[in-house]
């Protein structure tokens, strides 16, 4: 228990040190400190707990209970100022709802009730807190590089901006120890008090630069997220109201066992996660999250704000598997929102926004195999957390360097990265692969995905996991492409990018793998435990055969990709641009065509703008995402109303 305080509390004194200490060099120790601290506790408690069944710590305080009173105040209130700074009145509304609303239980129904096993840790727990604490950490240390990039780099010399940064890395902390929070409280009112702390960490963060796009898109990220809080808030008052319990654990145990009397707080926690994990109809507040920082870009869809709605959409997974509507709700959300954004991801040119829609896709698919909720399904849904963590993640760090030294993010704009900064475009053709390709992570995981959509008869579920991973293929591949052309020619750019990129970058790319080729262990040591815990049955892997045989593949391929591709570079030579025939100018890429006039030699990627647009699928996937959560919670509605014996 002691373990899970300090990973809750340590970030926070980090986060106090760096706003009062506001020099560059001791602030970029403190986050060097403080980051391979919080990674190390994070890695000992999974060491000293691996292959826990579930762990409850007997855990009261009033100060604590006051203290999420008041942080939820200060959030309701913040929201507030900033609603009335920037005449924003449905953020105004919705935080007035939502403090309001958390008053009125605090002081009429919470006080009244206890929760003794305040803390939870099992398997899911750890392996978040391996997420969180050292790919949150390691994009902290990232931003040190990117941040004074940002301030006075060549292509962001905005030097008559005051320095900010020690609000950011505040901001960075604050947001792992909510993190922290969500995985740990069994108490629901405390994990809604740190849920609404990583809204308004989100909402800071996506609003740093403070420039008109950054507020717009920074108040639909709250407005969005607040809807997904107040039905969390509508969850705890019928909890309370109807049967006493602020525990988690208990309301699982109690809507496996009777799914009909937890219909509607079941949606609303539904609700609550899909917000959080941005699916449709909510998607657009994190393709909004694109205009701040890349490290903000990088925590929000790998670490921290999207997977906390994933993670109590996997939590509650035992119960969807027995309460039809919520679950059929869940299931086609995530579908159509896989489907759809993988769709939308085709037809985009901007390196970061494509990996948004990678990000929301993925997403929808870990959230269907929640809404499935058998053993496999979950087995799947936990796989494809993990590697999307680490792989995104990753991905979003390349681009933020790499935009920092050509100056773009977009992918036409990255021809013969391979050459102009060959050690980042490797990692970059890992975190791809990982992505897409077998063996890697997410392949495997998307395999045992369709075996759990199989055996579930889930018919409807399977052509949008075919459609949709069609569409993966195409948009990777065609990035993919992108960095792997050559020449021999270019210049290698890379030698001034900063060492806390380089860590960052290069501690992911090495956890990647390590990852894809420990897959056999993780499952038997930290997924299984975890399914066994919440359904009480053993789980016969999916690829029980395969998985060691890919983890074998994923070492041989890391060698070459990492160790002989440098080799190989070194023997090249450098050849004409155009063999077949003349070259006029091998620097420009410019040869003689059968014409006799001069061409550039290009490579262009197809985008079916008019086929994939945004303005083409996303009212369909809008529209449709809208009416199942009025049908799911019209029918929420009025089961309750049959259960309780009002009809």
């Amino acid at each position: 228990m002691e373990m899970i305080g300090f990973l809750i509390l340590f970030p926070l004194v980090i986060a106090g040190l760096l706003v009062v200490i506001r020099k560059t060099k001791p602030r970029n120790v403190i986050v060097c400190v403080g980051s391979a601290v919080i990674a190390v506790a994070s890695i000992a408690l999974v060491a000293t707990n691996i292959g826990t069944t579930g762990t409850y710590y007997t855990f009261q305080s009033s100060i604590v209970d006051y203290a999420c009173l008041a942080i939820s105040a200060v959030i309701g209130i913040t929201i507030i100022c900033f609603g009335v700074k920037y005449k924003n009145i449905p953020a105004i509304v919705l935080a007035v709802v939502q403090l309001v609303g958390t008053l009125i239980f605090e002081f009429g129904f919470a006080h009244d009730l206890t929760c003794y096993k305040a803390l939870y840790l099992d398997s899911l727990s750890l392996i978040m807190a391996l997420i969180i604490g050292i790919i949150g950490t390691g994009i902290c240390v990232y931003s040190i590089g990117y941040m004074h990039d940002f301030y006075f780099g060549i292509h962001h010399p905005d030097t008559e901006q005051p320095d900010r940064r020690p609000t950011f890395f505040a901001l960075m902390f604050v947001f792992l120890s909510a993190m922290y929070g969500i995985i740990f409280f069994n108490n629901l009112v405390w994990l809604f008090t740190a849920w609404e702390v990583t809204t308004l960490c989100s909402f800071l963060l996506i609003g740093f630069t403070k420039t008109d796009e950054a507020i717009h898109n920074s108040f639909r990220q709250i407005i969005m997220n607040l809807v997904g809080g107040i039905a969390f808030l509508g969850a705890l008052f019928y909890l309370a109201i109807n049967f006493q319990c602020i525990d988690f654990t208990d309301f699982i145990v109690f809507g496996t066992v009777a799914p009909a009397l937890v219909v509607f707080p079941l949606t609303c926690f539904s609700l609550a996660g899909i917000t959080k994990a941005a699916q449709m109809p909510f998607h657009t507040w994190l393709l909004g999250a694109m205009v701040a920082p890349t490290p903000t870009s990088a925590l929000l869809h790998s670490s921290t704000m999207v997977k906390a709605g994933v993670f109590m959409l996997i939590k509650c997974a035992p119960i969807y598997a027995v309460s039809f509507a919520p679950s059929l709700l869940v299931i086609l959300v995530g579908g159509l929102t896989f489907l759809l954004c993988s769709f939308m991801a085709i037809s985009q040119t901007n390196g970061k926004r494509v990996l948004a829609y990678s990000t929301i896709a993925n997403l929808g698919l870990i959230t269907a195999c929640a809404g499935v909720g058998t053993a496999e399904a979950i087995w799947a849904a936990i796989f494809l957390v993990i590697f999307h963590a680490i792989a995104k993640s990753l991905l979003f760090l390349c681009v933020g360097t790499a935009e920092h030294h050509i100056g773009s993010r977009d992918i036409e704009d990255m021809d013969l990265l391979f050459e102009r900064m060959p050690r980042l475009s490797r990692m970059m053709i890992v975190g791809i692969m990982i992505m897409f390709l077998a063996p890697f992570g997410m392949l495997v995981a998307k395999w045992a995905t369709l075996v759990s959509f199989v055996d579930t008869r889930q018919f409807a579920l399977l052509l949008m996991l075919a459609f949709g991973s069609a569409a993966t293929f195409m948009f990777w591949a065609k990035w993919l492409g992108k960095l792997a052309g050559i020449t021999g020619a270019s210049e290698s750019i890379e030698q001034t990018v900063h060492w806390s990129e380089w860590i960052a970058t290069m501690t992911f790319t090495i956890m990647a793998l390590v990852a894809c080729a420990t897959i056999p262990l993780i499952s038997d040591y930290l997924v299984e435990p975890y399914i066994g815990s919440v359904l009480g049955l053993a789980i016969q892997p999916v690829l029980d055969n395969d998985l060691y045989l890919s983890a074998v593949i994923v070492v041989v391929l890391a060698v070459v990709l990492l160790g002989g591709m440098r080799k190989f570079r070194k023997n090249m030579r450098k050849q004409d641009v155009y063999l077949s025939g003349v070259s006029a100018n091998n620097e420009q890429r410019v040869f003689i065509n059968s014409l006799s006039q001069p061409m550039e030699a290009t490579a262009r990627n197809w985008y079916l703008e008019p086929i994939f647009g945004e303005d083409k699928i996303r009212p369909i996937g809008t529209i449709a995402c809208y009416l199942l959560l009025v049908a799911a919670f019209g029918w929420a509605s009025y089961s309750t109303l049959v259960v309780t014996g009002i009809l």
